[in-house]
This record gives C-alpha cells, sequence and structure tokens, in this order.
C-alpha cells in the first residue's frame, strides 16, 4: 500500500488529500486552506503561498495520522503552452510492444519543437498508425513493419516550475510528479464515452478558468483564460457600492431570496447605515457577467477549431454551483449538450469534497492509480503506461548522438506536422535508393529502426 499527497494549488484555496492506494484509493484526510500569495493562477509571492500549503498539509496529516511529506502537485494552465509531434520508427520483429510504443513516442518528442525558456510536463499520444491503418487507440499486440504515432505536448515555464520548487521546500514538500491542472479535472470528471466521442471540459474557478478538450480518448487541446468567479463578487461590490465580503455573501446565498425581496445592504465608506436593494437588481448584475463568462469560454473553444467535433461541453469548478447555469450556458454555447460535473466519489470521501470545486485536488489523487490514459511521459521524463511506470534515459539522446543536426537532407519541421509526415515517409520510402547524402543519415536510422 502506497500513501499519496495531491496539492491543489488555487487562486481561492489551496487544497491538500492524502489517500492510501492499494487497488482503489481511499481518502484518510484533507485541509484547505485560503490561497495567499497566488493571483489569477500564478504566483505573486512565494512565502505567503508556501504558508498556505503548510497550513492545508498539516491539516491533512493531522486528519490522516501520517507524515507523507511528498506530494502529486497542480500545476495552472496559465503557466504553460501546448504543442504537437509525430515521430515514426520501423519495427524489425514485426510485432508492436511496449517498447516500441516508448520508442515512438520518444522520437516524436525528439521531432517536437521545445523553447529555451520551457520544459516538458506531459506528453500524451493522440493517434497511432500501423503501417497503412489509421486511427490506432492503442498499438500494443499488434503486427506491423512502420508505427506512427502524433502526440500532444504540453509545455511549462522553467522559470513556473523551479518557483513551484521553491514554494513546496518551504512549505516542506518535495515534488512527486506535476500534473497539469485541467488534466486532472478531467481524470476527476469524465467518463469514457465523453472522452472518446469529443468533450470540452472547463473547469472554472475563483479568477482563472481551464480548457482542455479530448477526442478519440485523447487530449487535443489545452488553453486558460483569467476569467471566474470571483468577477461576479467584484461587480456586485462596485454595482451596489458594497464590501467585498459582503457582495461574495449575496453571490452565494443569492438562490436563498425571492425576487420580490428589498434587503438592506452595508456600503463602502459608511459601516454605519444601509441601502436598499431589490433582488432582481442583484440578479441582472450577476446573469450579466455569467453570460459574459460563458461566452469568452465558447470563443475560446471555437478559436480550438475543434467544436464541430465535440458532442458536449462539460463544466466544473466552483463557477458551477451558481444557479441554473446549465440553462443559461446551452444556448451560449450553440444548444450543445452540457453536463454540470463533481469528482468521481472515492472511498472515504469526504462530503465536502463531492462539490465541483474539488475536481483537481480529486483528480491528483486518481492520477497515481495510472489508469488515466494508456501512454505519457509524466513531468519526471517517466513513460507511463496502463502496465507500469518506467523511467526514460534523460542524460543523453541516442538519436541526437547519432544524428548530424547540421544534415540539410533531413529537416523536422515540426510547425508543420503534415511536412514533417512526408519528409520523414519519403526517407523512409526511399532508404533502399542510393540517393546523394544518403550515408549522412544511415547511422541514425540504424538506431531509428
Amino acid at each position: 500500500m502506497k500513501t499519496i499527497l495531491g496539492i491543489d494549488i488555487g487562486s481561492s484555496k489551496t487544497v491538500a488529500i492524502i489517500a492510501d492506494i492499494n487497488e482503489e484509493p481511499i481518502i484518510t484526510g484533507v485541509g484547505i486552506a485560503k490561497s495567499k500569495g497566488i493571483r489569477k493562477g500564478t504566483i505573486t509571492n512565494i512565502d505567503q503561498a508556501a504558508n498556505s500549503i503548510k497550513q492545508a498539509v498539516t491539516d491533512a496529516k493531522r486528519i490522516a495520522g501520517t507524515n507523507v511529506n511528498k506530494a502529486i502537485v497542480s500545476i495552472s494552465t496559465a503557466y504553460t503552452k501546448s504543442t504537437k509531434s509525430y515521430g515514426i520508427v520501423n519495427i524489425p520483429s514485426n510485432e508492436i510492444t511496449i517498447s516500441e510504443i516508448n520508442r515512438a513516442i520518444q522520437t516524436a518528442l525528439y521531432n517536437a519543437t521545445i523553447p529555451n525558456d520551457y520544459v516538458i510536463l506531459q506528453a500524451i499520444p493522440y493517434g497511432f498508425k500501423v503501417d497503412d491503418i489509421t486511427d490506432i487507440e492503442d498499438p500494443e499486440g499488434m503486427s506491423g513493419s512502420r508505427l506512427e504515432v502524433s502526440i500532444h505536448i504540453i509545455i511549462a515555464q522553467k522559470s513556473a516550475i523551479e518557483n513551484i520548487k521553491k514554494m513546496l521546500k518551504i512549505a516542506g514538500i518535495t515534488i512527486e510528479n506535476i500534473v497539469l491542472s485541467s488534466f486532472a479535472s478531467a481524470i476527476a470528471t469524465l467518463n469514457e464515452d465523453e472522452k472518446e466521442q469529443g468533450v470540452a471540459l472547463v473547469d472554472i474557478g475563483a479568477t482563472t478558468s481551464d480548457l482542455i478538450i479530448f477526442k478519440d480518448n485523447a487530449v487535443r487541446w489545452t488553453e486558460f483564460v483569467g476569467v471566474g468567479s470571483h468577477h461576479i463578487t467584484n461587480d456586485l461590490a462596485m454595482a451596489l457600492h458594497t464590501p467585498i465580503s459582503n457582495s461574495e455573501d449575496l453571490k452565494l446565498n443569492i438562490s436563498k431570496l425571492d425576487d420580490e425581496e428589498i434587503i438592506e445592504i452595508p456600503m463602502i465608506g459608511d459601516e454605519e447605515n444601509s441601502q436598499p436593494v431589490n433582488i432582481v437588481t442583484i440578479k441582472e448584475i450577476m446573469y450579466a457577467r455569467i453570460n459574459e463568462t460563458l461566452m469568452i469560454l465558447n470563443k475560446l473553444i471555437e478559436q480550438s477549431g475543434m467544436k464541430e467535433k465535440l458532442t458536449g461541453i462539460v463544466l466544473t469548478g466552483g463557477f458551477t454551483n451558481l444557479d441554473h447555469l446549465r440553462e443559461i450556458a446551452i444556448p451560449i454555447f450553440g444548444n450543445m449538450s452540457v453536463r454540470i460535473a463533481k469528482p468521481k466519489e472515492l472511498e472515504g470521501l469526504f462530503d465536502n469534497l463531492k462539490a465541483p470545486e474539488f475536481a483537481t485536488a480529486i483528480g491528483l489523487i486518481i492520477y497515481a492509480l495510472g489508469q488515466h490514459s494508456s501512454y505519457e511521459i509524466d513531468s519526471n521524463r517517466k513513460f507511463r503506461s496502463k502496465y507500469s511506470i518506467e523511467e526514460v534515459n534523460t542524460t543523453s539522446n541516442p538519436i541526437e548522438e547519432n544524428f548530424d543536426l547540421t544534415n540539410n537532407d533531413v529537416n523536422l519541421d515540426t510547425n508543420d506536422e503534415n511536412s514533417e509526415k512526408e519528409k520523414i515517409v519519403s526517407i523512409l520510402d526511399k532508404k533502399e535508393e542510393k540517393v546523394s547524402g544518403f550515408q549522412k543519415i544511415s547511422t541514425w536510422f540504424k538506431h531509428l529502426f
């Protein structure tokens, strides 16, 4: 049995969950602290953020009765970008094993263009091809002479990773793994049919919204926008000239009030007096911001170029606790299917963790089981499969050692995936021909195949 600590560092709260992992996770401890030093998903004060983490972890350890100090940690999409790449390898044995799949994914990673100030966070295949057979979800065990793979790569700023490490170190925590927050939320909320048929998951928090799109059971697109439920609070405070704390209470309790009611609320700068306000007025202010937020998110999904391939939208996060959100969202998203998602229930799950705002934290625990995707390269550059987790050699790259990067006969332009495929396949198809420059790359191909 293994004990897992998951830490979700959000803009409004930091959540620490401890679980014992056997075949299934059992929640044994939880701690929740107000986030300080975090704004719109990014660190603004390392010491303050570390104190929030320490408080949440201390509470979780006290409840669990354990002293785990190694954690799976979420990272905001605000720190990340996405890119795609393509890899192709020959299969000498004519049988595709986990080793060949790993080799194909590593080739795709080698072909990728990664900015110098970014590092690979996660790499997830979204399409395999065996010989001329396309749209293969899992090629393991199949026969073939050539394996091709397309991968979605999530990259993170080096400085962000270093700051997260420093922040966790101050809190007395070492990092076991770093997982994209929207990916963790997807693990906790989406079912297999949704990921297969095509779905956009939007995790709307206090000040940020993370978007992740799945199709054919694989990640196809990720994005971030700095809007969330706290903008509703700000709108109420400004429009009604009332303190932030009071406008937050109005937002959370508006469903308990009748439209015909007129209530008294405090005024900024004049706490001794109050002002009357109609409930309908409050709702109009809220719904205007809700509509604007959903329209921004719909535009984001349209920009992905994948909206026509989706069968539905899934919403999660604290924003989804607002009344009638699904009814408001359906026409904005073009009358697509819209579902409000709570995280999957785990054994021992505390009642207060069953709300949508805890999807990321729950997803981090489920991630530890390794059953979320068939294959992945994680933040430690480990090759994770549904069968095992294997160490990947990161000290040297045998492909790079045997490949002359100045050779213009092979130009792996990862900015144009179709062009890249044509170039690599053209070289493979001509490998028996006596073409000029072939000897320069023959050593590399021997290793590759």
